[in-house]
C-alpha cells in the first residue's frame, strides 16, 4: 500500500496543536511515523518524548501504531484503530482536558527550562511570546524551513 508520507526534509510535520479525534499531537505523530517508514523523516524522531505522552494517554504502543501506518491507513482509519485498540479508552471530555493541558505545558524544572531557553535563544531571542512547548515547536519548525522568527 502507498504510505502518502510527507517529506520532512522539505517541510515540517503538522503542528502539535492540530487535532484529530480531539487529540493534539496525534497528527504530528502520524506525519513523523509515515515519514520514518518512507525514510523521509529528516531530523524528526518518531516515538520522541512528546509522542510518548500521546501513546501513553491513548493506551496504545508506538510500535503497534507504526505497523498500522505501514499498512497505508489514512488518518481516519488510524483514529478508528486507536479508539478500538486503546487500553485506556479515554472519554471525549478526558481527551479534551488532556489536549488542553498539553497545549499549555511549559518547561517543568530548572534543567528542562534551561534546555527550552537555549533553543529559544538560538532561534528567536527577541520573541517574547514563546512560552509553551507547542509555541517552541511551531517556531522551531518555521525557522528550520526558512521562516523568519
Amino acid at each position: 500500500m502507498a504510505l502518502n508520507a510527507p517529506d520532512l526534509t522539505k517541510r515540517p510535520p503538522r503542528s502539535p496543536s492540530v487535532r484529530l479525534g480531539g487529540y493534539v499531537i496525534l497528527p504530528r505523530l502520524l506525519d513523523k511515523g509515515r515519514a520514518t517508514l518512507a525514510r523521509k523523516n529528516g531530523e524528526y524522531i518518531y516515538d520522541c518524548p512528546l509522542d510518548r505522552r500521546f501513546v501513553k494517554f491513548a493506551g496504545i504502543s508506538a510500535a503497534a501504531l507504526k505497523k498500522q501506518l505501514a499498512e497505508g491507513k489514512g488518518d481516519g482509519e488510524i483514529l478508528k484503530w486507536i479508539n478500538k485498540a486503546s487500553r485506556t479508552k479515554p472519554s471525549h471530555w478526558e481527551i479534551a482536558a488532556w489536549s488542553a493541558y498539553q497545549g499549555q505545558r511549559v518547561p517543568s524544572d530548572v534543567e528542562v527550562r534551561e534546555f527550552f531557553h537555549k533553543i529559544h535563544k538560538q532561534i528567536a531571542p527577541r520573541r517574547d511570546d514563546v512560552a509553551t512547548w507547542f509555541d517552541l515547536l511551531d517556531l522551531d519548525d518555521h525557522v528550520t524551513f526558512g521562516g523568519k522568527p
